[in-house]
């Protein structure tokens, strides 16, 4: 970076009269009665001009030409301020051109998911912090991070610098066209989204740090999509210097890759995010509050609107983020249809599940912003499994139907509600898919374990089909529909994530009977947070992204 200081100013001394004369700025009439030589320093005058416009203008020569200027102390930075300094370095609008992917231990650049360039890492990662106001010293320049958005700014070989036009119109194409599902865990040095135990709106059965987790290594694991990136919070933004060898010369690639609670935020702002569905959801939900409640700075501007403190018992909550004039809420709903009762010959209440009814405090977020649903875990319980006398539609008890069935009529009855009530233009919706749990020697009512488990499986021969074939059966419904739904299909992500459920770490100080009770009923289902769920949150970030920048580019 060049010197901030003020250059050195020299004592003024007084010149020969022969230099005097010949001085450009000298006001001798030697200057004054000589037309020629006016002309000739005119001329030089406006060829001195002509040229910086020439250099500042051409991009090829001025990204060349700055190179060598910004070596100079002082010059250095009023050149780059008066003649190089760019707008797009501020334009929130710039996105990622290029996604970057591990292989035999060299980045490989996928260019719209069909051209690859092997870039060769040359000197040290460049690490620096951001400071209040979001600018970031890097190297030699100051950029500025506006609200959420990305930037990356990378040169082809043969190609100037794209416009930001066409960087966002690539880096929609590319990502939406990404399959973010297909990829891997992998272990990497980061701080969670949110400082372990620090939240106090975790249910207990989930803050496995403060209920006496030794291990941490769960927290350290984040999902790497094969042929693409998506964007991810970290502790600081990376700045690497990149040597093409074919032109041997650096080039700047910059990759912010941000999701914090206050980016999540400013999309939110005067919004309302409602998540939909079973304790899975709420797991979502509770990571999606601590990650939004980590990033405010005025804590008691952050409230649960009925005063809740627990969040287990049946109902809705929501959660104010008054700064942003938004909401974060859950809407407990296990099976996404009614809950029903119907009278039995003996005077007594059946319960039974209408599959033709949408849940019933659907009205209460239909005009929401943002709408996030999941319904699975409850279809392989012993009743839904077996279907004996628990289904209905209309009027009609089935007297057994088949829990695959079963499903897909709830969730037809579902995607209807979605295509008459929900207005496309004004409301997101998601569907998060199956989240596998990892009972080892029995089920969840029956001793299963996996306590011991302290590492993602690695090898997918490992992996266990689900059953009932939900995540089958939701792919069939959701194609099926004429309205758009963006399908969080996380069940092959969670299947590899046996070591991050709370296991037998599910409240603290237990007593001695208290560890033997959860021994014997451990919670291999859920999951710990900070953990899993924060990915979950962390891709769907980057679609509400993905989607604000395609209405930019209509």
């Amino acid at each position: 970076m060049a010197d901030s200081s003020s250059p050195t100013i020299l004592p003024t001394t007084k010149l020969p009269q022969r230099t005097m004369k010949r001085s450009i700025f000298s006001s001798s009439p030697t200057f004054r009665t000589r037309p020629p030589l006016a002309f000739t320093y005119v001329f030089i005058f406006f060829f001195f001009g002509c040229t910086i416009f020439f250099i500042s203008n051409n991009s090829s020569i001025n990204h060349s030409f700055k190179n060598i200027l910004r070596n100079r102390s002082h010059f250095s930075s009023l050149s780059h301020y008066f003649f190089f300094h760019e707008n797009t370095l501020e334009n929130p609008d710039i996105q990622p051109i290029a996604l970057s992917t591990k292989e035999n231990g060299s980045d490989h650049i996928t260019h719209n998911g069909s051209r690859n360039e092997t870039l060769m890492k040359s000197g040290q990662e460049l690490v620096s912090e951001v400071d209040d106001h979001g600018v970031k010293k890097a190297g030699e320049e100051n950029v500025r991070l506006n609200g959420t958005d990305l930037f990356m700014r990378v040169k082809d070989k043969d190609d100037d610098f794209k416009s930001t036009v066409e960087m966002n119109e690539t880096w929609v194409e590319m990502i939406s066209k990404c399959d973010i599902f297909d990829g891997k865990w992998v272990r990497e040095d980061l701080n969670p989204f949110y400082e372990p135990g620090t939240c106090p709106h975790i249910d207990e059965p989930f803050n496995c740090y403060l209920n006496g987790r030794p291990d941490n290594g769960y927290e350290k694991f984040t999902w790497q999509p094969y042929h693409c990136s998506i964007p991810r919070q970290e502790d600081k933004y990376r700045q690497s210097l990149i040597l093409d060898k074919f032109e041997h010369s650096y080039m700047n690639l910059f990759h912010f890759v941000r999701l914090n609670g206050r980016n999540m935020l400013e999309l939110l702002r005067g919004k309302r995010l409602v998540y939909v569905g079973d304790s899975l959801n709420r797991n979502m939900w509770e990571s999606m509050v601590c990650l939004l409640w980590s990033s405010v700075e005025d804590k008691s501007k952050v409230f649960e609107a009925s005063g809740k403190y627990e969040f287990k018992k049946e109902g809705a909550y929501s959660f104010v983020f008054s700064d942003y004039n938004c909401s974060v809420e859950f809407m407990r709903s296990p099976f996404l249809v009614q809950e029903w009762e119907m009278p039995d010959n003996n005077g007594t209440k059946k319960e039974t599940l209408r599959l033709d009814l949408v849940e019933r405090s659907c009205d209460k977020y239909k005009d929401a912003d943002v709408l996030v649903f999941n319904t699975g875990h409850w279809w392989t319980h012993e009743r839904t499994s077996e279907g004996k006398g628990y289904y209905q539609e209309g009027s009609h008890v089935y007297g057994k139907m088949n829990v695959t069935e079963a499903f897909r009529k709830a969730m037809t009855t579902w995607a209807r509600w979605i295509e008459s009530n929900i207005n496309p233009m004004k409301t997101h919706v998601f569907f998060r898919g199956y989240s596998v749990s990892h009972f080892s020697g029995g089920e969840w009512y029956s001793g299963g374990k996996c306590d011991s488990d302290e590492e993602p499986i690695t090898n997918e021969e490992e992996l266990s089909p689900v059953f009932p074939p939900i995540p089958d059966m939701l792919e069939e419904v959701l194609k099926g529909m004429k309205q758009p739904v963006f399908y969080l299909n996380i069940t092959r992500m969670t299947d590899f994530r046996r070591d991050a459920h709370p296991s037998v770490y599910r409240q603290p100080n237990m007593t001695e009977e208290e560890k033997q009770e959860f021994i014997r009923h451990q919670d291999c289902s859920h999951w710990c947070l900070p953990g899993v769920p924060d990915t979950w949150n962390e891709i769907m970030f980057s679609q509400l992204l993905l989607r604000q920048k395609q209405k930019q580019l209509q």
